[in-house]
């Protein structure tokens, strides 16, 4: 079975290897020439898996199109606003026999669709039971070094998601399944902004309280806008629920979380990201969450604020004074 990875990023290239050390030829779709050229050459990409050597065995190459021809895995390992795109430009050469596991997290801003409904709706003929999300508390820098780790497949069909379960499935990384795929895209997703909070509040200098505190009802808020929107409460308990959110709020790897921290600092958001080599998807998301709560009505304080930090330019301090002011109501703990 020929697998593609469209995306040569830091978890795209670390899929690559553990697909390619489970036995299948995998091609590798860069984008990027320079780093083409560069991977080609040293087998290793210094700017994203530091000390991580590529096999020779994996194909790279910047030929979209040869990438996915005849490929029977799909791995859609580009930036969430990129997605649209990559599907538009791969289109008919997908073959009819393809499952499409989608490992982008976001929501894609004004349509506000998770990435397997942009896939499904960028793709001539594609059924939704093709397509997967790949979602769970996995960095890549963890994941390439054999650490232990945990993730989950969703997909609406049972039966494809139990082949993406084994495809994937190895000694360093435990797969599960789901079939509420739109449970496991809005957990993984929406828990971005709220690590843009926590990093916020480690800037400032907060303590484990507040953070507890921030991780608690971030998810209470996650929870009430997807099952909002359609999907199950149980699913954000789960590992792209509460497990990816715990993760990005508080490792050392999650650019999100950094983003946040540098914001707490003083620094100004343009600045932050333009010093990134990598992708904070929580940025743009954090406008599609502000676009949902306009549309749906859902109350989410939290996302709301920072929502106000990172586009109207809003002391971060004041946003906590707001939260923390709040009037006084009961904990609820189920939607």
């Amino acid at each position: 079975m020929k697998v593609a990875v469209l995306g040569s990023g830091s978890w795209g290239m670390t899929l690559a290897m553990l697909l390619e050390r489970n036995g299948f030829p995998v091609t590798v779709w860069f984008w990027d020439k320079v780093l083409h050229a560069q991977a080609v050459s040293e087998r290793e990409l210094p700017d994203f898996l530091p000390g991580i050597q590529i096999p020779e065995s994996l194909d790279l190459t910047t030929d979209l199109k040869s990438a996915v021809k005849d490929a029977e895995l799909i791995v859609i390992a580009s930036p969430s606003h990129t997605v649209r795109m990559t599907m538009e430009a791969i289109g008919t050469a997908i073959s009819p026999k393809a499952l499409i596991v989608n490992v982008a997290k976001g929501i894609e801003n004004d349509s506000l669709m998770t990435m397997s409904q942009v896939i499904v709706d960028a793709t001539p003929n594609l059924s939704p039971d093709r397509v997967a999300s790949l979602y769970g508390p996995t960095h890549a820098e963890e994941v390439s070094k054999g650490m232990a780790s945990a993730i989950v497949a969703g997909c609406a069909n049972d039966e494809n998601g139990r082949k993406i379960q084994s495809y994937f499935m190895c000694d360093s990384l435990r797969v599960y399944t789901n079939t509420d795929i739109l449970g496991v895209e809005y957990g993984g997703s929406l828990k971005n902004v709220i690590a843009i909070a926590a990093g916020i509040l480690a800037g400032m200098g907060s303590g484990d309280n507040t953070l507890a505190a921030l991780i608690t009802r971030g998810s209470f808020e996650i929870t009430r806008l997807g099952v909002h929107l359609g999907a199950q409460e149980a699913t954000f308990a789960g590992l792209s629920g509460i497990g990816d959110l715990i993760v990005t709020c508080l490792s050392q790897h999650s650019r999100n979380r950094h983003v946040g921290f540098e914001l707490g600092r003083g620094r100004k958001l343009n600045d932050i990201l333009g010093s990134m080599k990598m992708v904070a998807e929580g940025v743009k998301t954090a406008k599609s969450v502000h676009q949902l709560m306009t549309k749906t009505g859902v109350e989410m304080p939290i996302s709301e604020q920072i929502y106000q930090v990172l586009f109207e330019d809003k002391d971060p301090q004041q946003s906590v004074s707001e939260l923390m002011g709040r009037d006084p109501v009961k904990e609820r703990h189920s939607i």
